[in-house]
């Protein structure tokens, strides 16, 4: 029976993966992933597409705020906006948000770390975003991932990826919050519906892949070559993209652990 191999959240969108040994699924993804996220002076998104160096930011929760992390910058405790405090007209993608505006002294840490104008806003409970409704369920919601609660992809499916490269690429290249292992490789393109623990999860729709996936993440800069995308289009290109592993909606709420079964429902 395929497994739970790891789990990942990354707390700032954009930032540097942090493993958990366990993590609880709320209905917009995992607790703690992507509820913090980097915009421009015009409140428009910024992610390691544009950023690279976006990578190299080790982003952890800490008590109700955020703690920030970089190479050649000084650490830096971020306190959780305040209820009443001010909120940034902002854009994912095609959605029009309210987050709140995390304080001063994030701006300038951030800024002075990518060498541009930027804020840093939060998402709290009444910052709310929907879900795709070709892909949802009325009432389905999402962090500021790109567009699904939550990413699974198979070891399986990276192994055969690796075995077509001239250099191997970490897992967290593509940023999964899931990684299943004991499986075939893109087995979980087959999968509809899956069991974590007391979780349950609809698997709904492919990832598709684009540049970030040529970030590396220990540099914080592009890889020369192209790779792994280069290789990918090679043998995963479809009518929607290249894709790589599958999104998931929460349909049942509760704790992930690792080496959790996977049970495949549908």
């Amino acid at each position: 029976m395929p497994a739970l191999a790891s789990i990942h959240i990354y707390p700032l969108k954009s930032g540097a993966p942090l493993p958990c040994a366990q993590a609880t699924v709320e209905p917009r993804g995992l607790q703690h992933d992507r509820r913090w996220m980097v915009v421009d002076a015009r409140g428009k998104f910024l992610t390691g597409r544009q950023q690279p160096r976006l990578t190299l930011i080790r982003a952890a929760p800490a008590d109700e705020g955020l703690h920030l992390a970089a190479p050649g910058m000084p650490p830096l405790a971020v306190a959780a906006p305040p209820p009443d405090g001010a909120r940034l007209p902002a854009t994912l993608w095609n959605d029009a948000l309210a987050p709140r505006l995390a304080d001063a002294a994030a701006h300038a840490w951030l800024s002075e770390l990518l060498g541009l104008d930027c804020r840093l806003v939060y998402m709290d409970t009444a910052c709310r975003r929907g879900v795709r409704p070709d892909y949802a369920r009325a009432g389905d919601e999402v962090s500021f991932a790109d567009g699904f609660p939550l990413l699974l992809i198979s070891q399986a499916a990276l192994d055969a990826l690796n075995a077509r490269l001239a250099r191997p690429v970490p897992m967290l290249r593509f940023r999964p919050n899931l990684v299943a292992a004991d499986t075939t490789p893109h087995a979980e393109d087959g999968w509809r519906r899956i069991r974590i623990g007391a979780a349950e999860f609809d698997v709904v729709k492919p990832c598709t892949r684009c540049v970030f996936t040529t970030v590396d993440f220990e540099r914080g800069a592009f890889a020369a070559d192209g790779e792994p995308l280069k290789t990918l289009a090679s043998y995963r290109r479809t009518s929607a993209g290249v894709t790589f592993g599958q999104n998931l909606i929460p349909r049942a709420l509760g704790t992930i652990r690792v080496g959790d079964a996977i049970e495949v429902l549908a």
